[in-house]
């Protein structure tokens, strides 16, 4: 046993011995407010020594768990986040799985797109103290599900509160006014939800359960990926008929330019003012959808002496406009957009965490050597106010103007 471990032993003793002490000064206080209706000073002191001991020995208890988990990881801090084919590589279930005796088994991985944490294998490394410069940003593909909040439901169908309309009437009164105070009008409808399972398979060999990092590029970049796609379209287009979701787009507002006057209007202008429709409607847009095409389009933008004006193609640049995140999926046709309030205005709601089940028993497995593998979760979404989200199309605007090229510095004379 190593000194730290025996420092935890020893604290863990200590943490019982103060507790035990804590019970019995408790009774003791309990026996005092009986018989005097007060806490003697005496037991009152002692109890908060012992409860400042606590807090101590609970804090080096902290640090020396920090210290065993960083030994464990060879000196390198906490453990990496795993990712979903890295978890169902090691789960029991699949390492003790024998296709031979054995149907199906499955495994609960939990939701299909990993949490940003201070770990090393997640976004740890940009956790820099003191440090000037530029930290670039993760790189990987945002997900129309990263712009909302997310809950959890236990229900085949979530039944809410929708605001259908909002009238402000607020205005400046007298302190003692002679008619009633302005009333303003809110109207609630209720709606419902419902809870829709998506799932998809792939057939492969019984070697890949003993092939372990084929086992997990099969879960992570084939069935995992293929899902949040999936996942992503039904999030955004789901027509809300049969076991299809009711997405966003499906309920947003249509644009309508609220009278602001522009000058050969392009693609950016009419991002700019379905984002103000959105602030007229008393919400923030905080995320756009864009198709690759569209988004391409914009960020190709040039001065005119051809100098990219949003990015140099040698750096690394987050996808955004005006401060707000670029969500450039294919589930977005072309020519179209979506704008609003993801955050506040929607909430996405997981039923049930992703799981992968392997089995040999489907169609002609079992005599081929070959193993199903399934993938599959269960999501609701709910938007609370379609009118904090818009939805339009970029007909009748133009590509993106060249922006004048900075003004030369003068020559000298």
């Amino acid at each position: 046993m190593s000194q730290v471990e025996k420092d935890i032993e020893s604290i863990n003793a200590s943490l019982k011995q103060v507790g035990d002490q804590l019970k019995a000064h408790a009774e003791q206080a309990q026996k005092d407010i009986k018989a005097h209706a007060q806490l003697s000073q005496e037991t009152k002191a002692k109890v908060d020594e012992l409860l400042t001991k606590q807090g101590e020995l609970q804090a080096n208890l902290r640090a020396a768990e920090q210290v065993i988990a960083k030994l464990q990881n060879g000196g390198d801090g906490p453990a990496a986040s795993e990712t979903l084919g890295e978890r169902v590589i090691k789960a029991e279930a699949i390492t003790g799985f024998n296709p031979e005796i054995q149907g199906s088994v499955s495994v609960k991985v939990g939701s299909i797109h990993a949490a940003v944490t201070s770990t090393a294998g997640s976004a740890g490394t940009l956790i820099q103290p003191e440090r000037v410069g530029l930290i670039a940003t993760p790189t990987q593909r945002l997900f129309l599900r990263d712009l909302l909040n997310w809950g959890r439901t236990t229900s085949n169908s979530i039944e809410y509160v929708r605001e259908a309309g909002f009238t402000n009437n607020a205005a400046p009164v007298a302190e003692n006014p002679s008619a009633v105070k302005p009333e303003s009008d809110i109207t609630f409808e209720m709606d419902s939800a419902k809870v829709a399972t998506i799932a998809h398979w792939i057939r492969a060999s019984k070697q890949v359960l003993q092939d372990v990092s084929m086992l997990e590029a099969y879960i992570d970049g084939r069935l995992t990926y293929g899902l949040k796609l999936k996942e992503e379209a039904q999030l955004l287009k789901g027509s809300g008929v049969g076991l299809n979701l009711n997405g966003i787009w499906t309920q947003a507002s249509a644009y309508a330019n609220p009278g602001v006057a522009v000058q050969a209007e392009t693609m950016l202008d009419r991002l700019r003012i379905a984002m103000l429709q959105v602030e007229l409607a008393e919400y923030a847009a905080d995320g756009i959808v864009l198709n690759p095409i569209d988004w391409t389009q914009i960020e190709l933008t040039k001065t005119t002496d051809n100098a990219y004006l949003f990015a140099t193609p040698r750096g690394l640049a987050a996808p955004g406009l005006w401060g707000r995140p670029i969500v450039s999926t294919k589930a977005m046709d072309a020519g179209d957009f979506l704008t609003g309030a993801f955050s506040l205005g929607a909430q996405g709601w997981d039923r049930e965490d992703a799981n992968i089940t392997v089995s040999n028993q489907d169609r002609d497995n079992f005599v081929k050597n070959m193993v199903t593998i399934l993938c599959e979760e269960r999501v609701g979404l709910t938007v609370y106010r379609p009118e904090a989200f818009v939805k339009g199309d970029f007909d009748g605007v133009g590509p993106v103007a060249p922006a004048p090229s900075a003004p030369s510095a003068p020559s000298g004379t």
